[in-house]
């Protein structure tokens, strides 16, 4: 099955939603990262894995972080790149171009629903991580993943879903020896003004996972 987010249409529709229909996800979902990064200490680089256009990359930088996007797309790296003056580098999440312990933080941010290897993606996360990752899935478990599993957009065909139990588990195992403790929330609960009632179910789980150094 050819790769939806090798498209360059759908490259722009990707940054057209997260100003339109989007736009209540967005900020919700960097609320829930924004704190679970300050849980952190003494962060200064960050690396996105999946990074696409760029979203995710630009709000990091404008967090104070020194981030920098790898993405397996040209269509999503050409509508990245113009954007800002950040760092953006083709590779693969699952043989990341970058050595041992390169960046303090690295994020996979809705991505490792579209690798075909989970876990060793998130392998390959730990490698390059010094203190921890910053995960963000759509939770299996929620009613926004029913929805995107019936949809007919062709991102979703192949995409799979992940519950809180499940991420936590190949995050502990992909990190080994490294793993330290981690912590998770969700958001996007179907009811708005109510997300804090939702903490299974929220459509999207974010997760920090602290690493004891290599």
């Amino acid at each position: 099955m050819p790769n939806p987010f090798d498209d360059p249409a759908q490259a722009g529709r990707y940054e057209d939603w997260y100003a339109t229909r989007g736009r209540r996800a967005d900020r919700l979902e960097k609320r829930l990262l924004a704190g679970l990064l300050a849980g952190f200490h003494h962060v200064q680089t960050v690396l996105e894995v999946g990074c696409g256009t760029g979203h995710f990359t630009r709000w990091l930088a404008e967090q104070g972080f020194r981030p920098v996007g790898v993405d397996a797309s040209p269509a999503m790296l050409a509508v990245a790149s113009p954007r800002s003056d950040l760092s953006y580098v083709r590779g693969d999440a699952l043989a990341l171009p970058f050595g041992e312990e390169s960046f303090d933080v690295v994020a996979l941010l809705t991505t490792l629903e579209f690798v075909p290897e989970p876990q060793r993606a998130l392998r390959e996360a730990v490698r390059v991580a010094r203190k921890g990752l910053l995960l963000g899935v759509l939770n299996r478990n929620s009613l926004l993943a029913l929805r995107r599993r019936k949809s007919a957009d062709p991102v979703w065909r192949s995409a799979r879903f992940f519950s809180p139990r499940e991420l936590a588990r190949l995050a502990q195992e992909s990190a080994g020896e490294r793993f330290e403790r981690l912590g998770w929330r969700t958001t996007l609960g179907p009811v708005r003004g109510l997300e804090w009632l939702w903490r299974p179910w929220g459509g999207f789980i974010g997760m920090a996972v602290a690493l004891r150094p290599g």
